[in-house]
């Protein structure tokens, strides 16, 4: 049969609605956002959302008491008794950066009501926040209100962070539709996985356009390739180097201004402020080494307080080719490229009239084209204190080509077109781009994906980035909100009653 263009949509919907009406009548704390609508608070796990994903205008934050403050870092998710972030780092006014804690309360008197003052573990606590409050003059620790500082309207964001995943993946067990999804067609599955990843596109390219409103377009890319150049931990640290060093030197508050320098010195910059660079240099006679210290001694004691804290890093699992001083070494060269946006915008014309893996590699060309200046250490190096390796390795491949492509790259053009580039017919290249582009990397996410929505019988489906992406957000939908048994998840049911 013809499945439905907005089938997955309406099933979604209605899982949403399913899932809000029974989280209501027990009264859980749960992402629901519906009670937004006449005015009474958000539960405080939407709260805990809007802090880990920033969806606030950074620049404008103000304390309760009037004074200004900076989020160079929200913290890590903790999931443990104790603060709901660990190790945040905070600017309050002109101090120097501090870094501790972060605790979230839909009211200031959760900080009392919660035996949070007596507790050792809130110890560390060095910003309290909230929904809304009025009265926080005196607080202590300081307190901050969410709402009025939202970047987007409330039902905008209540749309990005609907049923934000809040449990781990059931375990590596068949779920309930795998024998409905099995007496499919396999075009028939491909088309309930394109939907689902076009609903995927459009969340990131939410997040883009709200942060253009703040920054730019430019500037909301810039912070987007970097982000995702980080990975999964590291990637807030990344987002703050682009807030450091900006891709234009009109973005205001800025703290360096490169724009005009070569990309040695943004290499510097952005390794200096990461705290990556070497510290002593005595036994170090590589001259790329030698003439990045020489661009950044000069200024170090001036940026002294912008530097990132070592506990900002996770090097854990990472692999050598991916490791962040590789990674900025390459952001240092895209930033010297001002043309770099205009440039993904005319590769994106005559996407449909070329190949998907012509498209890939003229996407990879132009991230990294062959005159791109080179990097004679990093081609030889993991790190600063690793051998010199007798074979050149790339400083970016065409496997996480695809992650920037499909996580970053064509979801701000999507943005972007939707947003009044002046060439609109874009947005179908777009549309052509994401379901024709490669698949990228297996991980153990989409494996176990794929065990609990095919079990054993895995359908031959088309190798596309979009089959991932679509398995990664039913699992966000359906499976993070079900449980290991399925409990109430309807998926199973509309799949048989569609087919």
């Amino acid at each position: 049969m013809d499945w439905e263009p907005d089938f997955y949509f309406r099933l979604r919907g209605q899982h949403r609605a399913r899932i809000l009406s029974r989280q209501a009548a027990s009264n859980s704390d749960v992402v629901m956002v519906d009670g937004l609508r006449d005015g009474s608070p958000p539960p405080e796990r939407w709260l805990q959302q809007v802090w880990r994903h920033q969806r606030l205008r950074r620049h404008a934050l103000r304390l309760g008491d009037g004074s200004a403050l900076r989020v160079l870092h929200p913290g890590f998710w903790n999931r443990e008794p104790g603060p709901d972030f660990r190790g945040a780092v905070i600017q309050f006014g002109e101090e120097p950066p501090r870094t501790g804690d972060v605790e979230l309360d839909l009211a200031i008197s959760g900080w009392r009501n919660h035996g949070h003052a007596a507790n050792r573990d809130f110890a560390q606590v060095i910003l309290h926040v909230v929904w809304d409050e009025t009265d926080m003059d005196r607080a202590r620790p300081p307190v901050m209100a969410l709402q009025p500082f939202l970047d987007a309207p409330v039902p905008e964001l209540a749309t990005w962070l609907d049923l934000e995943a809040c449990t781990a993946l059931p375990d590596n067990v068949p779920g309930k539709c795998s024998e409905p999804l099995r007496q499919l067609l396999p075009e028939a599955v491909t088309e309930i996985l394109r939907q689902a990843a076009s609903l995927r596109r459009e969340r990131k390219a939410t997040e883009f356009a709200a942060r253009a409103r703040q920054v730019g377009w430019q500037e909301a890319l810039w912070e987007g390739l970097l982000a995702a150049l980080g990975y999964k931990h590291n990637a807030w640290a990344f987002r703050r180097l682009a807030e450091l060093v900006p891709f234009h030197s009109g973005r205001e508050p800025t703290v360096v201004d490169v724009s005009n320098d070569p990309p040695i010195k943004v290499e510097a910059h952005l390794l200096g402020l990461a705290g990556l660079l070497p510290t002593e240099m005595t036994r170090v006679a590589d001259p790329h080494v030698r003439a990045l210290w020489d661009c950044w001694w000069r200024e170090r004691d001036a940026l002294a307080d912008q530097i990132l804290p070592q506990s900002l890093w996770h090097f854990g699992g990472i692999r050598p080719a991916n490791r962040p001083e590789r990674r900025l070494a390459l952001a240092a060269r895209w930033h010297g490229r001002r043309d770099l946006p205009g440039l993904i915008e005319a590769w994106l014309e005559g996407a449909s009239d070329r190949s998907a893996n012509e498209t890939l590699h003229q996407l990879l060309n132009l991230l990294l084209p062959p005159g791109l200046e080179p990097a004679p250490y990093w081609d030889h190096h993991w790190t600063f204190r690793s051998r010199e390796m007798p074979t050149p390795q790339p400083l970016m491949g065409a496997p996480r080509i695809t992650d920037l492509a499909v996580n970053v790259i064509l979801p701000w053009l999507w943005a972007r077109t939707g947003a009044g580039l002046p060439r609109p017919e874009l947005r179908s290249a777009v549309e052509y781009c994401w379901g024709h582009w490669p698949s990228g990397e297996d991980n153990a996410v989409l494996r176990l994906a794929r065990q609990r929505l095919f079990g054993s019988q895995i359908p031959r489906l088309p190798a596309r980035a979009f089959i991932q992406q679509g398995l990664l957000q039913i699992v966000r939908d359906f499976c993070d909100h079900s449980g290991a048994l399925c409990e109430h998840c309807r998926f199973p049911d509309r799949v048989n009653a569609e087919k």
